[in-house]
């Protein structure tokens, strides 16, 4: 007959093995998870991949110097058009309105650059040859610093950009003056 020690001791047993089939199921559940979000990622590409040819970005197309900086289109939403390059972003400061859908359209001319406004969820590589898009509002007028934030060579943590945003009356006004939006440092 078994004694009561006993008795505790397979009960105990029992418990832990529970708990232990219990922590492995739930990892093992985990890693598939990570491992199907990963594959399905990297068999799911973005809808459409926009191409440009990085040694003509500023002879010709969408990213030459008189059409970087901040537009607005003809549906009252605004474009943002910028270029990252060793060891700057052209421009340097982007102007935006407050509460107003804006879309960043930005590439790179010669390596891998990222694209980070610090203070919100805008973050990005710019890569060579292709177009990266981002939609985004900013809630209120404010100033955000825009650092790359990908390793691009020894000048690397000299690049910072600025984002800029103002009143929308204000904004509207400002590019009622000019094609194109951009500040000074």
């Amino acid at each position: 007959m078994a004694t009561v020690h006993e008795k505790g001791m397979k009960v105990a047993e029992r418990v832990e093995r529970t708990w232990a089939t219990i922590s492995v199921l739930i990892i093992v559940f985990l890693a598939g998870m990570a491992a199907f979000a990963g594959i399905h990622q990297a068999t799911m590409p973005q809808r459409t991949v926009e191409t440009v040819d990085p040694t003509t970005l500023h002879l010709q197309g969408e990213f030459i110097e008189s059409n970087l900086g901040s537009a607005v289109e003809s549906d009252g939403s605004v474009t943002v058009r910028a270029v990252g390059q060793q060891y700057s972003f052209s421009p340097p400061c982007l102007v935006v309105p407050a509460g107003t859908p804006i879309t960043f359209r930005a590439t790179s001319a010669d390596v891998v650059h990222g694209l980070l406004v610090q203070g919100t969820n805008i973050n990005t590589m710019l890569v060579p040859g292709y177009v990266s898009v981002l939609q985004a509002s900013f809630p209120s007028p404010g100033e955000h610093l825009m650092p790359c934030q990908e390793f691009c060579s020894v000048g690397h943590e000299g690049m910072w950009g600025k984002v800029k945003v103002i009143d929308k009356q204000e904004f509207l006004a400002e590019v009622a003056d000019k094609r194109r939006l951009s500040c000074a440092l």
